[in-house]
This record gives C-alpha cells, sequence and structure tokens, in this order.
C-alpha cells in the first residue's frame, strides 16, 4: 500500500491520465475518422496531452480546490 501523503500525486496521475486519454481519442477521430492507423495517432497524440495534463493537474489542484471551497463557502 502507499503511503496517503501520496494521495494528491495519484489523484493527478490517474484523472489527468483518463481526462487526457479520453480527449486525445475523442480530437483524433474527429481529425482522422476511423481510419488506417487511427489507434496509433490517438496513443501518439496521448502520450503528448498526457505529458502536458499530469504537470498541469498536480500543479493546479490545490489552487482549484481551494476557488472550489471557496464557492461552496460562499466566499468567493
Amino acid at each position: 500500500m502507499l503511503h496517503p501523503r501520496l494521495a494528491p500525486f495519484l489523484f493527478a496521475l490517474i484523472l489527468s491520465g483518463v481526462m487526457s486519454c479520453i480527449v486525445s481519442g475523442i480530437s483524433t477521430v474527429r481529425v482522422t475518422g476511423f481510419a488506417d492507423g487511427v489507434f496509433v495517432a490517438w496513443m501518439s497524440a496521448w502520450a503528448v496531452g498526457w505529458t502536458v495534463a499530469c504537470p498541469v493537474a498536480f500543479f493546479f489542484g490545490p489552487v482549484v480546490r481551494r476557488i472550489v471551497a471557496a464557492i461552496v463557502r460562499g466566499d468567493a
């Protein structure tokens, strides 16, 4: 089992992976259609997207949590 303090890292890693996979898949299919090589193009786009999405999710996650907490409390 992993230590609980690693939870934010794991959350950012998993969520950014899932979301970037879905978004890159939709974008790739919209551009290329279901042509030959679409899976390879999708995985290539996903690799690039995930390398951007993971650090963004990690660094902006705490900021977004504070904004959401302020909105929910009504202090924003």
